[in-house]
């Protein structure tokens, strides 16, 4: 075993999929990368994530305590990197990336009609934000595009370093 960078221990535990946040404040549509969420109650759905202070999904998120989470192929991989790459404060990144927001059932925010699934969610605590800008988000409503293979996803590993998941393996579970 050699020294790991404490800088680098994120690369090891990768937490699921690239997704797109989307949000919505004041008739205005946005759209960020996220990496960093993780799943933590199967019913309701719980999802916490981070929103940093210095994304301007941030202040949406804290006002209207709703947002989308859509789940983009890795055939959108350039898409969903250059949406990283640009801020919403300068940029609008519907159009900028030719995405289509579709109206969700329950949030104010957009459904992505490129990604095979949209969760519409509502935050459920913010107890965590002001010191680590963790949001946990209740998935009210979701959606996906039923399809013969499943979707590939993107995963981040870190300093512009992508793996595309593979093959599927399936083994009993004991759990229902």
């Amino acid at each position: 075993m050699k020294d790991l960078p404490l800088s680098e221990v994120y690369q090891l535990i990768e937490p699921g999929p690239v997704v797109l946040l989307a949000t919505a404040q004041g008739g205005r549509a946005n759209v960020m990368t996220m990496s960093w969420h993780m799943m933590v109650e199967f019913t309701p759905p719980l999802i916490a994530c981070i929103v940093s202070t210095g994304d301007f999904s941030h202040k949406a998120l804290k006002a209207t305590r709703d947002c989308v989470i859509a789940i983009p192929p890795a055939e959108l991989a350039e898409t969903v990197v250059g949406i990283g790459n640009v801020s919403g404060r300068d940029h609008d990144k519907f159009a900028q990336f030719g995405l289509t927001a579709k109206p969700a059932a329950q949030v104010g925010a957009p459904l992505i009609d490129e990604c095979f699934a949209n969760l519409e969610c509502r935050v459920a605590d913010t107890r965590l934000v002001n010191r680590f800008n963790l949001f946990v988000l209740e998935v009210v409503k979701a959606w996906h595009r039923p399809a013969r293979t499943p979707p590939r996803t993107l995963h981040h590993r870190g300093y512009g370093t992508f793996a595309v998941d593979g093959e599927i393996v399936r083994l009993p579970s004991r759990m229902p």
